[in-house]
C-alpha cells in the first residue's frame, strides 16, 4: 500500500538510463505488492544490474525488511533465490477517533489486525479526556511485542490539515480543531503521526478490499454524519484542503430551513445524517440514543427505522448521482453505521441514483457494503501509516539512518 497507489515511482524497464536509478526502496515495493520475488524478477522490472540489484537486496536483508526464501523451482538452469517481505519487521497502530467511541488496533506490516481495543467516551468529550486514555490503550497493545513501532495512523471527523496533524474543521468534535495530537502520543516512541479524515480512511481501508478488483470507487460513509472516499484510478483523492468528499454538507433545497451541527443551513444531514434520523424517530416517540440503535431497530424488522433508513439513501442518493456522472465509478461502497443495514438503505440509494444519474454512469455500476465492515476505521488507519512509512522515500531513508558515518581523517 501507499499512499498515491501502488506505482510508488517504481522505474520499470522501458524508461531508459532512470531504470538505474531504481532505489532499495523501490525493489522493496516490488516484492512487496507482489510483482517481483526474486532478484532476477527485480533486475528484469528494473534493468538494472546484478550486483545494483544484490547490493540493495542485501541492505533490505540486513534491515529485516527482505527475508531470503527457499529457492523457487525452475523450468532449468540456476534456480533463482526467492525473496519475501518480512512483515513482522515492525507494526503500525491505528485510532479511529469518533465522537461517542474510539476503535484502536495494532497491526502488522500487511496489514493484518494482531489485537485491538475499544473506548466510549462522553459524547462531546475534547481531546484533552479522550487522548490521554487512547494513548493508555494503545501502549497496552504494544506491551510485550518485540517489533519496532514504525507509524501511528488516527482518522477524525470533519476535515484535517494531514501535514500539522490537526483537525481544522469538524462540527462533530468541538475543542478538538487546532490540538496537536502529537504530543499526547509521545510516551509511544519517536515515530511519525499521520491524520486523516474519517471518509477518506474508509476509502483507504477498501485499498485492502474493494480496490483490489477495482480502480475506481466512490466510498460513502453514513454514520452519524455523511463523508464520501473517493478512489479514482487507485489513487484516494483528497483535494486541496483535504475537504474532498464533504457530501453531507452539500446544500439541497429540501432542506432549505434547517440548522446543522456545523453551524450552517440546508444541508443534506440535516435530512440525511444519523443524527438527524435519531432526532427524528425520537420526536415520534420511539427513543434511541444513537444511530447504531435505530440500524439495530431496523436490522431486527421495525417499519418506522426501515423506512427513516431507505428516505435517508434515497436522499443521499440524490446528491450522489452527481458525484457519479461526474466521476463514473465501477462501484459504490457503502459502510459506517448505517451499512449494518445495508439492503435497506442501498435500496433506498439506488432508488435515486438510477433515476438521476445517466444510463452510462450506471451500467456497470455495482453497489457493495464496505469490506471490513465496522472495523474499517482502523483497517483504514493503519493502510494510511503503512502507505507512508513503507514509501520508497521513507524506506530509503531508514536505510541511510542504518549506514555507519564516513570516517574522516587518518
Amino acid at each position: 500500500m501507499n499512499q498515491s497507489g501502488y506505482d510508488c515511482g517504481v522505474i520499470e524497464r522501458g524508461r531508459g538510463a532512470e531504470a538505474a536509478m531504481a532505489s532499495a526502496g523501490d525493489l522493496l515495493e516490488l516484492v512487496r505488492t507482489n510483482r517481483g520475488g526474486t532478484r532476477a524478477d527485480l533486475r528484469r522490472l528494473t534493468g538494472m544490474s546484478r550486483t545494483a540489484v544484490v547490493s540493495r537486496v542485501a541492505a533490505l536483508a540486513e534491515a529485516g525488511l527482505l527475508l531470503l526464501g527457499d529457492e523457487l523451482a525452475s523450468t532449468g538452469g540456476r534456480p533463482p533465490g526467492g525473496l519475501v517481505f518480512n512483515r513482522d519487521a515492525g507494526v503500525v497502530l491505528a485510532a479511529a477517533i469518533g465522537r461517542s467511541r474510539s476503535q484502536l488496533a495494532v497491526f502488522d506490516l500487511v496489514g493484518d489486525e494482531l489485537g485491538s481495543s475499544a473506548v466510549d467516551h462522553e459524547i462531546g468529550a475534547g481531546p484533552e479526556a479522550i487522548m490521554p486514555v487512547v494513548a493508555e490503550h494503545l501502549a497496552g497493545l504494544l506491551a510485550g511485542r518485540d517489533q519496532p513501532l514504525l507509524g501511528i495512523g488516527i482518522s477524525l471527523p470533519g476535515t484535517v490539515d494531514p501535514v500539522r496533524g490537526i483537525s481544522i474543521d469538524s462540527p462533530v468534535m468541538a475543542g478538538w480543531d487546532g490540538t496537536e495530537l502529537g504530543p499526547y502520543l509521545a510516551g509511544l516512541g519517536r515515530v511519525p503521526l499521520f491524520v486523516g479524515n474519517d471518509a477518506d480512511v474508509l476509502a483507504r481501508s477498501e485499498r485492502l478490499g474493494h480496490a483490489t478488483s477495482y480502480d475506481d470507487l466512490l466510498v460513502v460513509k453514513a454514520s452519524t454524519g455523511l463523508g464520501l472516499g473517493i478512489i479514482a484510478d487507485g489513487r484516494v483523492i483528497s483535494g486541496h484542503l483535504g475537504a474532498a468528499g464533504e457530501i453531507g454538507h452539500t446544500k439541497v433545497d429540501a432542506a432549505q430551513d434547517r440548522r446543522c451541527r456545523c453551524g450552517d443551513t440546508g444541508c443534506l444531514e440535516t435530512l440525511a445524517g444519523g443524527w438527524a434520523l435519531v432526532a427524528r424517530l425520537n420526536e415520534s416517540g420511539q427513543w434511541v440514543e444513537h444511530i447504531r440503535d435505530l440500524v439495530g431497530l431496523a436490522v431486527a424488522g421495525e417499519a418506522g427505522a426501515k423506512q427513516l433508513l431507505r428516505e435517508s439513501g434515497r436522499q443521499l442518493g440524490e446528491v450522489l448521482a452527481v458525484a457519479i456522472n461526474l466521476l463514473n465509478p465501477q462501484a459504490v461502497v457503502i459502510g459506517g453505521d448505517m451499512a449494518a443495514a445495508f439492503d435497506v438503505y442501498a435500496a433506498g440509494v439506488r432508488e435515486s441514483v438510477y433515476a438521476r444519474s445517466s444510463a452510462l454512469a450506471t451500467r456497470d455500476l455495482q453497489f457493495l457494503p464496505a469490506t471490513f465492515g465496522d472495523r474499517a476505521g482502523v483497517v483504514g488507519c493503519a493502510a494510511m501509516a503503512l502507505d507512508r512509512v513503507l514509501s520508497p522515500s521513507a524506506i530509503d531513508a531508514r536505510l541511510l539512518d542504518r549506514e555507519p558515518p564516513m570516517r574522516t581523517g587518518g
